[in-house]
């Protein structure tokens, strides 16, 4: 791996920009689920019907399955649900697309 020379300038804009990327929100959590999601679509494209997989390794995949519904069921219920526990007229269930949540669909 080569050296990159950054100057004192430069090092500073990026530090900025870091700092106002942090600003607006989990933006670690969208880098994760965007390394999650292409690693798993990469993982699912290259197994063959039939492979089996070791038993700690699917393991980890249901567990990780298990903690991203967790996750998409709070978020979801907390896009629908306001600070008074009622549901949003505007955010109601009839506006979320439940075909999208299916894998496959």
């Amino acid at each position: 791996m080569k050296n990159i020379l950054v100057s004192e300038e430069q090092l500073e804009i990026l530090m900025k920009n870091l700092k106002e990327e942090h600003k607006q929100g989990s933006y670690m959590a969208k880098q994760q689920l965007f390394t999650i999601a292409t690693l798993a679509h990469q993982m699912w494209q290259i197994m063959e019907e039939g492979d089996q997989l070791e038993d700690w390794m699917e393991s980890k995949i249901a567990q990780s399955e298990q903690s991203i519904i967790s996750v998409v069921k709070s978020y979801l219920y907390d896009e629908v649900v306001d600070k008074n526990g009622e549901v949003d007229d505007d955010k109601g269930m009839d506006k979320l697309n439940f075909k999208d949540l299916v894998i496959g669909n």
